[in-house]
């Protein structure tokens, strides 16, 4: 049995003793670690060495956005999941630009809590279409002029899986739009991220939007 090793990092003590109670009802899901600003999270990483980061937003010290770039950029094989009370773009978006592969929010059920974690596991987090075009709004405006990067070019089934990416759609969902099966999209999305030197759709859906290949509707 694959083991997903989690560290939760929350100023609230209340908030962290909760999610450490929803993550170890799954038996695939160990809690290695809490932490309580962005500061321990990166002491904590270091240390425990952790597959998935759940990581608070708003903490004295360091943030969590600050601390996700920083872990991100150290250890490119943690996941950071975000976790929140607030669902607007001036969180969230930032957060996702640092480098999270999802967000939460802090009253989700525990099986929104369990998926999420195994969508952070394997960084298949699906993004809102909602969210995924103020994601992408967010990227595009936050660009100078003219300074859009070069990204590798994709194949013309690779184009169209990116397109239905950034409407927000599941697996399930683009496999479904574009008649093909969910591993076919898999591999699609798998090939993107080894072209672009990415390593899971949020990231993807960053590039393209630096790179001008998607917009926002």
């Amino acid at each position: 049995m694959t083991e997903i090793r989690v560290l939760i990092t929350d100023d609230d003590r209340l908030v962290r003793v909760a999610l450490a109670h929803f993550a170890s009802r799954d038996p695939e899901i160990v809690v290695v670690g809490e932490a309580s600003t962005g500061l321990e999270a990166i002491e904590a990483v270091e240390e425990l060495n952790p597959d998935i980061v759940m990581m608070d937003i708003q903490m004295p010290e360091m943030g969590g956005i600050e601390a996700t770039e920083i872990i991100t950029s150290r250890w490119p094989q943690v996941r950071v999941l975000a976790v929140t009370t607030l669902d607007n773009r001036e969180n969230v978006l930032p957060m996702l630009s640092a480098g999270a592969t999802g967000y939460m929010l802090k009253d989700s059920s525990a099986e929104e809590i369990l998926h999420a974690l195994h969508q952070a596991s394997i960084g298949e987090s699906s993004l809102s279409p909602r969210v995924a075009a103020m994601l992408i709004q967010h990227v595009r405006g936050t660009l100078p002029v003219h300074s859009r990067v070069e990204a590798a070019a994709l194949t013309d089934r690779e184009s169209e899986v990116l397109q239905q990416l950034a409407l927000g759609l599941s697996n399930a969902e683009m496999a479904a739009a574009l008649h093909v099966s969910e591993g076919t999209i898999k591999a699609h999305l798998g090939s993107i991220m080894q072209k672009w030197n990415v390593r899971d759709r949020v990231q993807v859906l960053i590039t393209a939007a630096r790179a001008g290949l998607v917009d926002f509707t």
